[in-house]
């Protein structure tokens, strides 16, 4: 049995954050473990409330992991301020964390802000370079690069900024690009490779980024190679959001168990 890894927030609507890694990760057959940074208070029609768990509890729960329960994959989400991410920087450093994929969570679906402003220089400085894998959307791909993002040849561009920046590899989401036609862009080393699909009409689509770098994480610790991964788990969210139960008010989470 595998073991994967997710370092992320907590959603008390269990759409997103650690109850979507968790999900993810039991339905790709690999056993899940968690590091909780921050407890929100949330549903469908955004957060209300954040608690962020001290730094030293934070690393005590990795150190608690790595000891006993070392991953073969791990992923990062809502990190919230810049003394986590500086911890979790450190701590990935220090116990060689393999097949690190990093959602850089900084604003909810909702429009909520789930990162201080000033850690968005230790996420690109410290973090990015320490990724496998770095999976922005259009919004996070901007601030991470600064620069404009918003057509498949930006994402190509900022995916190229953020492999300067350190990373093995950038997965640009399209989720947010106008049309009908929706395109991920995964650039790598050796190649540029666009995912397009149609886009599914749907409100629920609440934890697809967490989703996705979950699915992607699980992949890869079962041995698949980062295309295959990739490939996998966009396939897999599409699903997700195609059989979302269609709950809650506002933005709906999508199905775990597709």
């Amino acid at each position: 049995m595998q073991i994967a890894l997710t370092i992320a927030g907590s959603d008390s609507g269990g759409g997103a954050g650690i109850q979507a890694d968790l999900k993810t990760f039991h339905r790709f057959g690999v056993f899940g473990t968690s590091v909780i940074t921050a407890v929100t208070a949330q549903n469908t029609l955004g957060v209300r409330a954040i608690h962020q768990v001290p730094p030293d509890i934070v690393s005590a729960q990795l150190d608690a992991i790595m000891e006993d329960l070392r991953p073969t994959a791990t992923k990062s989400g809502m990190l919230g301020t810049r003394a986590l991410v500086r911890e979790v920087a450190e701590a990935v450093r220090r116990h060689e964390v393999r097949s690190y994929v990093l959602d850089p969570v900084m604003v909810a679906t909702s429009g909520d802000r789930l990162l201080d402003p000033e850690a968005e220089s230790d996420l690109r400085n410290s973090l990015v370079p320490l990724a496998q894998l770095v999976t922005p959307n259009l919004a996070e791909a901007a601030i991470l690069t600064d620069a404009s993002v918003t057509t498949p040849a930006e994402m190509e561009r900022a995916g190229q900024r953020l492999l300067q920046a350190g990373a093995r590899a950038a997965l640009v989401k399209g989720g947010h690009l106008d049309g009908d036609v929706l395109v991920d862009v995964l650039v790598t080393v050796d190649q540029v490779r666009h995912f397009s699909h149609p886009r599914i009409p749907s409100r629920s689509i609440h934890g697809t980024g967490c989703t996705l770098s979950a699915a992607i994480t699980a992949g890869l610790a079962l041995g698949r190679n980062l295309e295959e991964a990739v490939s996998a788990a966009i396939d897999y969210v599409r699903r997700a959001i195609a059989q979302a139960p269609a709950i809650g008010s506002g933005h709906g989470p999508v199905w775990h168990g597709a």
